[in-house]
């Protein structure tokens, strides 16, 4: 309560305005993050996404699919050098080659908000340890520089990415109706996020998920990260 006996919110001491992500690698076990770069991502990009010969990862995606790599290019060129979105290519270690992308968008330094977006994980790269290690990267660089809150947004129709966003552990805060007119559809957003408070817990529960004693020989988990991070979760949807 204020002097105005009126409900605020709780205090944040000594808070202080945090640093946009920069342009580094963040490498892990499986993969790495690299920033993206036309001359040596862009070809590997083009081929691994090719794979997806229906065309499903485009359909919620507001650009593509591409017919050509020329195509591709033009599109991929110019967010190389933007800072918001800031892109990153996804790179396997097994392989050495670029297998898909993300980003950091809607940057808010001065309030300590963050989102990651423009995901787009080829054939090469969907259902194996890189997805989940990649997005581990991403959100420990964020709460590491000092982000209070981490979004994941995407359409409210598309269920394997909202499934992506709680088995990470981010909690469903909702529906925005009528959010945007995408390939001229209507799209509503679904909204996704996890916050400072609870990164501790969902570090730990992504760090016990990806380490090797989770794998048998096979390569299969033992535990399923959902089941890791349920504790975590303050709303499902």
């Amino acid at each position: 309560m204020n002097l105005l006996a009126q409900p605020i919110g709780f205090p944040i001491a000594d808070w202080k305005p945090v640093q946009p992500p920069t342009r580094k690698i963040m490498p892990g076990r499986f993969c790495s993050l690299e920033p993206l770069n036309s001359e040596r991502h862009a070809a590997d990009l083009f081929s691994a996404n090719a794979l997806d010969t229906e065309g499903k990862n485009w359909t919620y995606l507001p650009y593509g699919p591409f017919n050509s790599y020329a195509s591709y290019r033009n599109w991929i060129d110019p967010f190389c050098a933007t800072s918001d979105p800031l892109f990153f290519a996804i790179v396997s270690h097994a392989t050495g080659k670029a297998v898909g992308v993300a980003s950091y968008l809607r940057i808010d330094p001065l309030n300590g908000s963050i989102e990651v977006g423009h995901l787009n994980f080829s054939p090469r790269m969907q259902r194996t340890a890189i997805a989940t290690e990649a997005m581990w990267l991403m959100m420990r660089e964020a709460f590491a520089l000092g982000y209070r809150r981490y979004e994941w947004k995407c359409n409210a129709l598309n269920m394997p990415s909202r499934s992506a966003a709680q088995r990470l552990g981010l909690s469903f805060e909702g529906v925005f109706r009528q959010a945007a007119v995408i390939k001229g559809h209507n799209r509503d957003t679904a909204w996704y996020a996890a916050i400072d408070q609870e990164w501790s817990a969902l570090a730990e529960a992504l760090q016990t998920w990806l380490a090797p004693d989770n794998f048998d020989s096979t390569g299969k988990q033992r535990i399923a990260l959902s089941k890791l991070t349920e504790a975590v979760l303050v709303q499902r949807g």
